[in-house]
């Protein structure tokens, strides 16, 4: 059986714990047909306001729709979650957290391309998918990727999102490559998702701008009491601090 590759995006009613999935758009290579899933369910949680500039749906445009775990889209999920199969997405850890609410436990091989961008990408000033869709100019190839998928491209909407996704993923399988020249760049990405992230440079608090170095030489202090005092620190900062101090 031919591993597919499953590159998706969702859109939600926020952000927050309560949050559910309000759209899930795919699409599915590997096939000799690629295969688009693109579907609105709809949700016993509100779509917040702030959510809705996001992403420009609105509540009469999920109304009287399926919900999450009806949907076709949602089904057919199911069927692609095996281990031979690979899940694509950008910060997979939000996707996957508003699919398990669903029930969804991925059983893929997991590419989170903001992982991967982190790490060949480290000097860039954001890597959101919008700022690489401009800095790799991935805008002028999408209407005919577009065309070829039968896709409408809408910003921040799932299955637009989806594409240019797509696009990115090219892109950063020729980056990695080129940086691991000796490794199969589709598990080397896998690899480089599951492998933490070396943070050189405090990008917020009092010591932002500064090297963890520089800070462990100046302030090991401050860098002990976030470790011990931080709940919500971030897991690659986590493990450059233990780094940097030698713990």
């Amino acid at each position: 059986m031919a591993k597919k590759y499953i590159i998706l995006d969702t859109e939600t009613t926020g952000t927050g714990e309560n949050d559910r999935l309000i759209q899930l758009g795919y699409v599915v290579l590997g096939a000799k047909e690629v295969e688009v899933q693109n579907e609105f369910c709809s949700s016993e949680i509100p779509i917040s306001f702030g959510a809705m500039e996001v992403h420009g749906i609105t509540p009469d445009m999920i109304e009287g729709k399926p919900t999450c775990q009806e949907m076709d889209a949602y089904k057919r999920l199911l069927e692609l979650n095996t281990n031979e199969n690979y899940m694509i997405i950008h910060n997979a850890p939000f996707d996957l957290g508003m699919l398990e609410k669903e029930g969804f436990k991925t059983q893929m091989k997991v590419i989170d391309t903001l992982r991967v961008a982190k790490h060949v990408l480290p000097d860039e000033d954001a890597h959101r998918l919008q700022y690489f869709r401009y800095k790799f100019e991935l805008y002028k190839d999408e209407k005919k990727e577009a065309d070829a998928l039968g896709i409408e491209v809408k910003a921040h909407d799932a299955i637009g999102d989806v594409l240019i996704l797509k696009l990115l993923l090219s892109k950063l399988r020729s980056i990695v490559e080129e940086e691991f020249p000796h490794a199969n760049p589709v598990e080397k990405m896998v690899d480089l998702t599951n492998t933490p992230i070396i943070v050189k440079t405090f990008r917020f608090g009092k010591h932002k701008g500064k090297t963890l170095q520089e800070v462990a030489s100046s302030d090991a202090g401050y860098m002990r009491w976030m470790l011990s005092s931080m709940d919500n620190l971030d897991a690659d900062l986590k493990y450059s601090i233990n780094l940097t101090l030698g713990t």
